[in-house]
C-alpha cells in the first residue's frame, strides 16, 4: 500500500514523506523493519525512534524528530492511527461457509447458508445461527439460543439456553455465558436449597469477550451486556448484572449479582463490585481496588475500601512513611518524658 492512501486510510498527515513509497506492514518500534510503519505514542520510548528500522513512523502533532530517513505521519493520536494500519494489514478472515461432518445439529435449529460450523460443535434446538457466523471446534450451544450475524466462537466456548448474542461478538476459548447465578436460601436445618435461576444473558452488538471468562443468567430477567463492551480474560460476572455502552473491564475483575455498570466504566485488574451496586458512568476503578457502594459518574477510585484517587495516593505515601513517623513519635515522646521528670525534680 502506498504511503499516501495509508495515511489517507488512517486519518493521519504526511510531512516530508515520499507519497509513493510502499509500505506492506506495521510494527512496534523495535520490531519494524524496512517497508514497515511504526508509532510513537508513549514519551518514554522516544530513543527507539533513533534506532527503529522503520520506513515511517506516526507520531503527535507537535512530537519532534531529527531524522530525515524515515517518513512522518502526523496523527492526532498515533496509538489509535497506528492501530487502524494494522487492522489494514491484518483484516478478520472471512468465514467460508461449511459445516463439518462431525458437528451435532439439532434439526430444527436455523443455520444460514454461510454460516461456519467446526467439528465437534453442537448446536441445540431451535437455535438460530445467522450469517457469516464462525463456530469453531467443541463449542456447545444450548436450546434457544440466537447468534448474531458474522460473531466468532472459539473453541470450548459454551452458551447456555436461552442466550442471546448480537452481531460481530467475539467470544474467546472457554467462556462459558449464562451459567446458574450463584443464589442459595439458608434452609430450616441450615442447609443451601438452590434458587432456580431462570433469566438468561443478553450480549448485544459489537461486544468481546476474553478466555475463561464466566457470565451468569439472571436468577429471574436478564444479565445485559450493552453494545460495545470489551472484556478480558478470567472475569466473573454474576447474575442479573448490565454493564452498559463501551465499558472496559480488565483480567480478574469480579462483579457480585446485581452490579450495574455505567457507559465508558473502566475496571482494571483484579477490581471488586459489591452486589446490588451502581458505577456511575466514566468511572475508573484503578488495579485491585474494590467497592462496596455507589460511585457518582466521573470519579476515579483507588484502594480498598475504594475512595478518590488523588486522597488514595496521598494515603499511601503517608503509608509509606509510618515506620519513620513511629520511630519521630517515640522520640518525642521520650523527650516530654524526661522533660517531665526535670520539672517534676526541679519542683
Amino acid at each position: 500500500m502506498k504511503l499516501s492512501e495509508l495515511a489517507q486510510q488512517t486519518g493521519a498527515t504526511l510531512e516530508n514523506a515520499d507519497d509513493d513509497l510502499e509500505i506492506t506492514g506495521a510494527a512496534g518500534l523495535a520490531e519494524a523493519v524496512a517497508g514497515q510503519v511504526t508509532f510513537l505514542s508513549n514519551p518514554r520510548y522516544t530513543p527507539q525512534v533513533k534506532e527503529t528500522r522503520a520506513s515511517a513512523i506516526y507520531l503527535a502533532g507537535n512530537a519532534p524528530i531529527d531524522r530525515t530517513d524515515i517518513a512522518v505521519l502526523r496523527a492526532k493520536d498515533p496509538y489509535l492511527a497506528y492501530t487502524k494500519a494494522l487492522r489494514i494489514f491484518h483484516p478478520e478472515p472471512k468465514a467460508e461457509p461449511f459445516i463439518h461432518p462431525s458437528a451435532v445439529i439439532d434439526p430444527t435449529a436455523q443455520i444460514a447458508p454461510d454460516a461456519y460450523i467446526g467439528a465437534c460443535a453442537v448446536i441445540g434446538a431451535n437455535c438460530v445461527i445467522e450469517s457469516q457466523v464462525k463456530i469453531y471446534p467443541h463449542v456447545t450451544v444450548y436450546d434457544n439460543v440466537r447468534i448474531g450475524a458474522q460473531s466468532v466462537l472459539h473453541s470450548g466456548v459454551a452458551l447456555r439456553a436461552n442466550a442471546e448474542v448480537g452481531k460481530r461478538v467475539i467470544i474467546h476459548n472457554n467462556a462459558v455465558i449464562g451459567s446458574d447465578g450463584f443464589g442459595f436460601a439458608k434452609a430450616e436445618d441450615k442447609s443451601w436449597l438452590k434458587i432456580p435461576q431462570t433469566g438468561r444473558v443478553v450480549i448485544e452488538d459489537d461486544v468481546e469477550i476474553g478466555a475463561g471468562t464466566t457470565i451468569d443468567c439472571a436468577s429471574v430477567g436478564e444479565t445485559r451486556i450493552k453494545r460495545g463492551v470489551k472484556i478480558d480474560n478470567l472475569v466473573q460476572i454474576g447474575h442479573s448484572c448490565t454493564i452498559d455502552e463501551d465499558a472496559l473491564i480488565c483480567a480478574q475483575v469480579g462483579l457480585a449479582g446485581s452490579s450495574s455498570i455505567g457507559k465508558r466504566v473502566i475496571l482494571a485488574g483484579q477490581v471488586g463490585i459489591a452486589g446490588h451496586l451502581h458505577v456511575g458512568d466514566d468511572v475508573v476503578l484503578t488495579a485491585k481496588s474494590a467497592t462496596s457502594h455507589d460511585i457518582p459518574p466521573g470519579k476515579i477510585i483507588s484502594g480498598i475500601p475504594g475512595f478518590d484517587n488523588k486522597e488514595w495516593l496521598r494515603s499511601v505515601a503517608a503509608f509509606r512513611r509510618l515506620g519513620e513517623m513511629a520511630r519521630t513519635i517515640r522520640t518525642l515522646e521520650k523527650r516530654l518524658s524526661e522533660q517531665d521528670r526535670s520539672s517534676k525534680e526541679t519542683e
